[in-house]
């Protein structure tokens, strides 16, 4: 239980769902963890966010493992309160070796007001890069940084606007946007920072057992023929967004991908798009 050990790790959105699973899983393999979430609600975003009581309780869990851990609600959307919470984070933990920036939203519906599409890229992708770059000046040579995509994401670029897997709203648009720039970006980065021996990755997961797959939303956007779609009617439907036959995978399942581009088994592993997405990227 030993594979980052030591490490220092930033993880964002990191309150509850992946982000919490990602940040108590590498605390479990020795890694000292830094929490980022927003703890409120976003405009447009119709499902609740994370709370302070969240990070609270993701804290806790990680303090079972007997690692260090600190944590600041902090919006990724905002560079200079990224830059001055990070500032504070590494000071008191002395280092900082991983990024995980996983924080992201999705306010589905054909309704939501166009401000849905900034809000979903603004904090899809240009919280990634105000994350990872306030983060920069603290890496060195073996550090890695792991981005989180979405496979549905960039089933939407090749399918097109009217695609199956093409937006719901303004705030799948952006949502799926913004995906599909965390991929580019990725390589981008990898190809920049590997000649400082520091690494870029990204895990673009299907359907995970979130909050975010879980609300009335995403459920209409599974069963457009219903009028307001419950978790058993979604789970008639999930399955189709998969090659194998599930309806969504475990948070877990995406913190067994962190973990491994978090550790030095993947010191030389750059520039990968790592699916996990029970075939789905096969299936479309």
């Amino acid at each position: 239980m030993s594979r980052v050990a030591d490490k220092v790790v930033l993880v964002t959105g990191a309150a509850r769902g992946q982000g919490r699973r990602h940040a108590v899983r590498l605390a479990d393999e020795g890694a000292d963890l830094i929490l980022f979430d927003i703890c409120a609600d976003i405009e447009h975003n119709d499902y609740p966010l994370a709370t302070t009581a969240d990070l609270d309780e993701a804290c806790r869990e990680v303090e079972k493992s007997g690692r260090r851990v600190v944590s600041a609600a902090v919006d990724v959307r905002d560079r200079a309160a990224v830059e001055s919470a990070l500032a504070s984070a590494v000071k008191e933990m002395g280092a900082l070796d991983v990024i995980v920036a996983n924080a992201g939203i999705c306010p589905l519906g054909g309704q939501v007001p166009i401000g849905a599409f900034a809000n979903a890229f603004d904090v899809d992708f240009v919280g990634v890069v105000n994350t990872i770059h306030a983060a920069l000046p603290y890496l060195g040579a073996g550090a890695s940084i792991v981005t989180v995509g979405s496979v549905a994401g960039l089933l939407a670029e090749k399918a097109g606007p009217g695609g199956a897997m093409g937006p719901n709203g303004p705030g799948g648009a952006g949502y799926n946007l913004a995906k599909q720039f965390i991929d580019r970006y990725t390589m981008a980065l990898a190809a920049q920072l590997a000649p400082l021996s520091i690494r870029v990755n990204v895990v673009h997961p299907t359907n995970v057992n979130t909050p975010m797959l879980h609300n009335e939303a995403m459920y209409k956007m599974f069963r457009p023929d219903l009028e307001h779609p419950g978790v058993d009617d979604a789970m008639m439907t999930f399955p189709m967004m998969q090659g194998m036959p599930i309806p969504y995978v475990e948070p877990d399942d995406i913190s067994h991908a962190v973990c491994y581009l978090a550790s030095d088994e993947s010191r030389y592993v750059t520039g990968v798009q790592l699916k996990v997405d029970a075939g789905a990227s096969l299936k479309f």
